[in-house]
C-alpha cells in the first residue's frame, strides 16, 4: 500500500509542478503582449543634453497623460506601464533606450525620439521587432523618405519638411523678400529641411544668395555671418532647433544685420526667446497653434483641445506648454485610442493608426493613411512673429 501511496504522491506532485509551469508561461506570454494588469508603453524622449528644451515638456506631457488615465481605471481596466527613458540628446543612448523598451520591456509601441537624427537612428529597431514607434521630430525622412523606403511600422506627428518649407516660400514670397540666404544646423534635422528647401524654392521667384550650415554645438558664428552679411540678402532663414538658433539670431544682430529673420518649426518653445534675449524680436517661425491659442478663433476646432492641454500642463509642471509638447500629446492619445478600441497587439494598433481620420489633436487635425503616416497639411500651420518677447499671429 505504501509504495502505491508513493507513486500516486510522486505523480501528483509531477502533474502540479507541470501546470504552474505552464501557468507560469501563460502568464509571460500575455505580459509580453501588453497582458496581464498593465500596458507597457516606452517613451524615449531628450530631457538632457541639447535638445532638452524640447524633450523635457514631451516627457512631462506623455507622464502627465499617463497618470490621467491611470486615475480613470486605466485602458479597458489595465494601468499604462511607462517606460520612460532619457536618451540625453545623444544617438547611441536613443539605440541603447529603443533595444531597451523592446527587447527587454517588451512594450506594445514606443512613443519618442525628441530629434530627427535620433527618430531615424531608433526606427530601424522598431520596424525590424514589429512595433509601432510615434516619432515626436519633424524630418519627412522619417515616415516618407526619398528613397521611397515603406516605414510601415513608423509613425510621425510633428509637420515634416514637405508640409512646413511650403509655408515658408509662400510667406517670402508674399513679403517680397527675394534675395535668400539659408543657414541651417549640420543634423538630420537641418539637412533634411536644406534638401526640401533645394528642392522647392526653383519653384519661387527667390534668388538664394548663399547656403551654408553651422554645428548644433555652436556659440559663435560670426565667421560665417560675415559672409552672408556680404551677400546683403533680403532675409535669412535659419533652420535649426532652439539652443543653436538662438545663438546665431543674437551674432546676426550683433553684426549689425537688421534684416528679417525666419526660423523653422523648431522654435516653438518660450526657452528660444529667454536664449535669444532681445534678438528674437522680429523673428517669424512656422508653428501649429499652440504657442498663440489665445489669438486662435473661438470656432477652430482644435481651441477646446490645445486650451484644455496648455492649461493642464501649465497648473501641473509651472512652465510654459510648447509645441513641442503638443507632439507628445498627439502621439500619445492617438496611440490609447487605438489600444482602447484594438487592444495591445502591435499589428492592430499600427492598422488603427494608418486609418485614423480627422483626430483633432494640438498639433493639427491628422488624417492618417496607409501611405501617409503624418496626415497633416500647411492647414495646420501659422506663421508667428516675436514681438516684445511676445508670439504674435502674423498670417
Amino acid at each position: 500500500m505504501k509504495k502505491w501511496v508513493s507513486i500516486f504522491v510522486t505523480c501528483l506532485l509531477v502533474f502540479l509542478l507541470a501546470a504552474c509551469t505552464s501557468s507560469q508561461e501563460t502568464s509571460g506570454k500575455k505580459e509580453e503582449a501588453g497582458g496581464g494588469g498593465e500596458i507597457k508603453i516606452g517613451a524615449i524622449f531628450d530631457t538632457s543634453g541639447v535638445a532638452a528644451p524640447l524633450g523635457k515638456g514631451e516627457m512631462d506631457t506623455v507622464q502627465m497623460l499617463a497618470d490621467q488615465i491611470n486615475e480613470k481605471g486605466g485602458i479597458n481596466g489595465k494601468k499604462i506601464k511607462l517606460i520612460a527613458i532619457d536618451s540625453k540628446s545623444d544617438q547611441n543612448q536613443a539605440v541603447l533606450a529603443m533595444k531597451k523598451v523592446i527587447e527587454q520591456e517588451k512594450v506594445v509601441a514606443v512613443i519618442g525620439g525628441t530629434t530627427s537624427g535620433n527618430s531615424l537612428a531608433m526606427l530601424p529597431i522598431a520596424m525590424k521587432a514589429q512595433i509601432p514607434f510615434i516619432s515626436a521630430a519633424s524630418s519627412k525622412q522619417i515616415n516618407a523618405p526619398d528613397d521611397g523606403a515603406k516605414r510601415d511600422w513608423v509613425f510621425k506627428v510633428a509637420q515634416g519638411d514637405d508640409v512646413v518649407m511650403p509655408k515658408v516660400l509662400d510667406f517670402l514670397t508674399k513679403k517680397g523678400w527675394k534675395k535668400i540666404a539659408w543657414l541651417n544646423v549640420a543634423t538630420s534635422y537641418g539637412t533634411s529641411g536644406h534638401a526640401e528647401f533645394q528642392r522647392l524654392v526653383k519653384n519661387y521667384d527667390l534668388n538664394v544668395v548663399i547656403e551654408d550650415e553651422f554645428e548644433a554645438t555652436v556659440n559663435d558664428a560670426k565667421a560665417m555671418l560675415t559672409r552672408v552679411k556680404k551677400e546683403n540678402p533680403d532675409a535669412i532663414i535659419v533652420w535649426g532647433t532652439v539652443q543653436e538658433t538662438s545663438v546665431v539670431v543674437k551674432n546676426i544682430r550683433e553684426l549689425g544685420m537688421n534684416v528679417p529673420i525666419l526660423g523653422s518649426n523648431g522654435l516653438g518653445s518660450k526657452q528660444f526667446i529667454e536664449l535669444a534675449g532681445d534678438a528674437a524680436n522680429g523673428v517669424y517661425f512656422p508653428a501649429g497653434k499652440l504657442p498663440v491659442i489665445e489669438q486662435i478663433p473661438a470656432n477652430d476646432a482644435q481651441k477646446e483641445v490645445i486650451t484644455t492641454y496648455k492649461k493642464a500642463f501649465e497648473e501641473k509642471f509651472g512652465y510654459p506648454a510648447s509645441t513641442f509638447g503638443g507632439h507628445a500629446y498627439d502621439g500619445f492619445m492617438m496611440l490609447t485610442k487605438a489600444i482602447e478600441a484594438k487592444g495591445t497587439d502591435p499589428k492592430a494598433i499600427k492598422t488603427f493608426l494608418e486609418n485614423m481620420k480627422e483626430f483633432v489633436g494640438v498639433t493639427g487635425i491628422f488624417k492618417m493613411s496607409e501611405n501617409d503616416h503624418n496626415g497633416l497639411n500647411t492647414d495646420s500651420l501659422v506663421m508667428i512673429e516675436i514681438q516684445n518677447g511676445q508670439w504674435k499671429i502674423t498670417e
